[in-house]
């Protein structure tokens, strides 16, 4: 009888808590790995949408996500972005996993911005959320599997916080977290203070930002590589074309697991999601899916 692939469905990839997936990347990190030697998405447009092609390989298995974006899905009440991701054998390149690679992205994407800045967090933080969606959600929770939160004010579009209300916060806020699909800065930077950590998630396109160049300007930059974001992440790329930031500062996340010293001052965690995340998260949500078995 021949084996049955097993699909990890969302309940499945949750199971690997919060605090384990920002570890896993951490470790990856600290045993060598290299983001800038993996293979950049692809994009595939498709008549109603588009397709995103995200492969990567370890020591023990190859992967690869599939990621389709319907703009029309809104009207239809559907996700406008769904996901699947293969895990296959290094060795013999047979399927070993199918998982639900929207939760992986859910899991994954907060793993990666907090392994970069948890760092550097008080025990307490006061905390600001643009964005009321999985990524907003996702990474409240996987702050709250680190540290606990003194406040959380989430901002949404739908304006249930008052300007006054909202500019207190980012007046007062250790941590921003912007996880929208803005196209233009999400608020004024000169609100923050001078440590005021700031993890933008929501674009992985050069003319998209939610951060300004002033921000920019007087923080330290941590990205996950440097070409990626050169390429990818419009927060920097935007501030660079306005002479507003210099490339050559950017600070890498292995970087900084590593020992690179970051000065004291903000901090922008930009990240744009690379495909090596994926398959490090989804090697550790395997293992423990196996482990209770």
């Amino acid at each position: 009888m021949a084996d049955v692939l097993p699909y990890l469905d969302a309940d499945d990839v949750f199971a690997l808590p919060p605090a384990e997936a920002v570890a896993a990347i951490e470790a990856a990190l600290h045993a060598g790995l290299d983001p800038s030697a993996g293979v950049p998405r692809s994009s595939v447009p498709l008549r109603h949408g588009s397709m995103l092609v995200m492969p990567a390989e370890s020591g023990t298995h190859a992967g690869v996500k599939l990621v389709t974006i319907a703009p029309g899905n809104a009207e239809r009440g559907l996700p406008r972005i769904n996901a699947l991701y293969t895990l296959f054998d290094a060795v013999t390149l047979r399927p070993a996993a199918i998982l639900d690679g929207t939760a992986l992205t859910t899991l994954r994407t907060p793993a990666v911005s907090l392994a970069a800045v948890h760092r550097f967090l008080p025990s307490a933080p006061r905390v600001v959320v643009f964005g009321a969606g999985p990524q907003g959600a996702g990474h409240l929770a996987t702050l709250r599997a680190l540290v606990t939160p003194a406040s959380v004010t989430v901002i949404t579009r739908s304006g249930d916080v008052g300007p006054g209300e909202a500019e207190a916060a980012l007046r007062a806020a250790d941590m921003v977290v912007c996880a929208t699909t803005a196209r233009a800065p999400l608020f004024d930077s000169a609100l923050l203070g001078e440590r005021a950590i700031v993890i933008a998630v929501g674009s992985h396109e050069p003319d998209a930002r939610e951060v300004d160049a002033a921000f920019c300007a007087r923080a330290t930059v941590i990205v996950e590589d440097r070409a990626t974001a050169l390429r990818e992440a419009g927060d920097v790329i935007q501030a660079v074309a306005a002479n507003a930031f210099d490339p050559g500062t950017l600070l890498t996340i292995a970087d900084v697991l590593r020992g690179a010293p970051v000065p004291s001052g903000p901090i922008l965690f930009k990240g744009t999601g690379m495909a090596w995340q994926d398959l490090v998260v989804a090697e550790a949500v395997l293992t423990r899916f196996r482990s209770a078995r």
